[in-house]
This record gives C-alpha cells, structure tokens and sequence, in this order.
C-alpha cells in the first residue's frame, strides 16, 4: 500500500510499471488518472487549487484501501493525489490496484475512487472569469459511493 499526498506530478507510467514489476504473480494492473478540467458547471476554469489537512489525508487514504483490500482479494494499491494549484490538464489523482486478475482489481480501483470523491478530507476552489469558487460535492459521488454499501447488503 502507497499513499502519497503531494504538490509535485507524478509520472503514471512510471508509477504504475513499479507496481506492475513488485510481484511476478501481477495478472492485472487497472488504474485511473484524473486530471483538471478547464470546464466547469459551465464556466471557464483557469485553475484549480487543491487544499488538504496533512496526516489526517494520509490516513484516511489508507482506510479506503484498507477497506478495498477487505472486500477484493487484490494484491496492491497506490494513491497519488496532489494538492496545491493546478492548470487546465494538469493530474490531480492517480490510483492503480494489482491483482491476480482483471475483475477484482477493476471493482476495487472503482471503489477506492468513489471512496475518495466522498471520504478524504480535500477541498477544491476553483478561480472563474466569474471570481473564485469552492466546489461543492455532488449527489452524484455520494450515489456512487453509496452503492458499495448496496452490495455488501
């Protein structure tokens, strides 16, 4: 389990080739980058500053891979999020799970995103041609999240 929580880019081929060669029983690899929109709600982003509190981010990085790691039979997980101000296209978020095969290390990559939409302590402003703009969370993360909670039921 890595969690880093950092101002710098990350490199994903790098990163996830890291994760891909520790073990030689890796059957799959799946990963997700996220990355600045330069569009939202409608308006134009110029950019996007990420806050966060250090340690307690961290930590509640690692109990959402705790959590997929109970629920997966997966092997490993990364979590790159960066913080600090970002550009248009600029990454935000990487996260790669290995696993013996594709499914597991594809529900868990899907869980853990939707986790940290929902449960890490980060928040986003956004500078518009209209000003600057906390972004709000979104029902539509919440739903996701809460699906998970539906399939263990």
């Amino acid at each position: 389990m890595t969690v880093r929580v950092q101002t710098e880019d990350f490199d994903a081929g790098f990163e996830i080739n890291q994760l891909r060669s520790a073990r030689k029983d890796v059957g799959a690899v799946v990963s997700f980058i996220g990355q600045v929109r330069d569009v939202n709600e409608g308006d134009e982003v110029s950019q996007l500053t990420l806050e966060h509190y250090p340690g307690m981010t961290e930590k509640s990085l690692e109990a959402i891979i705790t959590q997929a790691k109970t629920r997966w039979n997966i092997m490993d997980v990364l979590i790159i999020h960066r913080v600090g101000t970002l550009q248009p296209c600029d990454q935000i978020v990487l996260v790669a799970v290995s696993g013996s095969h594709r499914g597991e290390a594809f529900a868990a990559c899907e869980f853990v995103m939707d986790y940290l939409k929902t449960e890490a302590p980060f928040w986003k402003k956004e500078a518009t041609s209209s000003g600057e703009r906390w972004v709000e969370a979104k029902s539509s993360d919440d739903d996701a999240r809460e699906r998970w909670n539906k399939t263990t039921e």
